[in-house]
C-alpha cells in the first residue's frame, strides 16, 4: 500500500469516525466526567470528587450489580441450551423453512419490548389469562407468578433470544457436512461429534451470541420493573432512580460507569482466554 491509498483510507475512514467519536466517545467522556462530581451538580464545572463510588459501596448497590450480573449470566445459559437445537434444527433440518422461522423470530422485534412484557404480565398476573384458564379446568387457583427472580430470567430469554439465535445460526451455518461425516467414519459417536467437531467450529456464533446477550440481559430494566416488581432492584433501574427521582446525575453516572467497567473487564478478561484466530479459523 502506497502513501496515496493510505491518505485516501484515512480520508475514507475521517466521516465515520467523526460520527464514532460524536456519537459514542462523547456521551460516555460526558458521563464520566459527571461521576466525579458533587452530588446534585448538573454542571462539569466542578472540582473533581469521588464520594459517588464510595456511595456504591456504602449505599449497597453494589447489590444490584451483582443481581443484575448474576441474572444476566443465568439467562445467556438458559439461552445458548434453548437456541442450540433450534438454530441446529433451522440449519441441518428446516432449510427451506428456515426463512419462514427467521421471519417469525424478526416480527417480535417490531413490537416493542414493554407491550410483549405487558402481554406476559396480563397472562401470567393473579386472576390472569393463566390463572383463568387453571382455574377453569382445574378449579385451582393460585396467587399468579409474577414478581420473582425465575420470572425475570424467563423475560430476560424471551427478550433476547433472537440475539442468541442469529449468532448461533450463523456458527452452526459455518461446520461444513463433510467434517461431521469424516468424524463419523473414524469412529465417532454423536456426543464426540458435537464435542470435537461442532462445538470448536461454531464457536465464533458461540462467542458473539453470549457476549451479546450478557451484555443487553446485565443492562436491561424493563424485565425486573414488569415482571419482578420490586422482588430485585437491578444495576439499571438505580441508575434511572439516581437520574430521574433523585436528580442525582454524578450518582447516576458513577453507577453506570461501573456497570460499564465492570462488563468491559468481564468481556476482556473472557476474550484473552479465547484464542480469538482459531475461533474465527485464522492461520496465523
Amino acid at each position: 500500500m502506497n502513501a496515496r491509498e493510505q491518505r485516501l483510507g484515512i480520508c475514507s475512514s475521517l466521516p465515520l469516525s467523526a460520527l464514532l467519536l460524536l456519537t459514542f466517545i462523547a456521551p460516555l467522556l460526558a458521563i464520566a466526567a459527571f461521576s466525579i462530581m458533587p452530588a446534585k451538580v448538573f454542571t462539569l464545572a466542578h472540582i473533581p470528587d469521588f464520594s459517588a463510588y464510595a456511595e456504591f459501596v456504602r449505599e449497597g448497590y453494589w447489590k444490584s450489580l451483582a443481581w443484575s450480573l448474576g441474572m444476566a449470566a443465568v439467562a445467556t445459559g438458559l439461552l445458548l441450551v434453548i437456541c442450540w437445537p433450534l438454530a441446529y434444527a433451522m440449519v441441518r433440518i428446516f432449510k427451506r423453512f428456515t426463512l419462514i422461522i427467521t421471519l417469525l423470530v424478526v416480527m417480535t422485534l417490531f413490537v416493542s419490548e414493554n407491550i410483549r412484557l405487558f402481554g406476559w404480565v396480563i397472562t401470567l398476573m393473579k386472576g390472569g389469562l393463566f390463572e383463568g384458564y387453571m382455574h377453569s379446568w382445574t378449579g385451582i387457583g393460585f396467587d399468579g407468578l409474577l414478581y420473582n427472580v425465575p420470572v425475570i430470567i424467563f423475560g430476560l430469554v424471551y427478550i433476547y433470544l433472537p440475539f442468541m439465535l442469529f449468532p448461533l445460526t450463523q456458527g452452526i451455518s459455518m461446520i461444513p457436512d463433510d467434517a461431521r461425516y469424516a468424524a463419523a467414519d473414524m469412529g465417532a459417536n454423536r456426543w464426540q461429534i458435537f464435542k470435537e467437531v461442532e462445538l470448536p467450529l461454531a464457536a465464533p456464533g458461540i462467542v458473539v451470541g453470549s457476549l451479546l446477550t450478557f451484555v443487553l440481559a446485565a443492562g436491561a430494566v424493563a424485565e425486573s420493573k414488569l415482571l419482578g416488581g420490586q422482588a430485585v432492584i437491578v444495576i439499571s433501574d438505580d441508575v434511572e432512580s439516581a437520574f430521574t427521582y433523585g436528580q442525582n446525575w454524578p450518582l447516576g453516572s458513577a453507577l453506570a460507569m461501573v456497570l460499564i467497567m465492570v462488563i468491559s473487564v468481564l468481556i476482556v478478561v473472557t476474550l484473552m482466554k479465547v484464542d480469538l484466530d482459531k475461533v474465527m479459523g485464522k492461520v496465523k
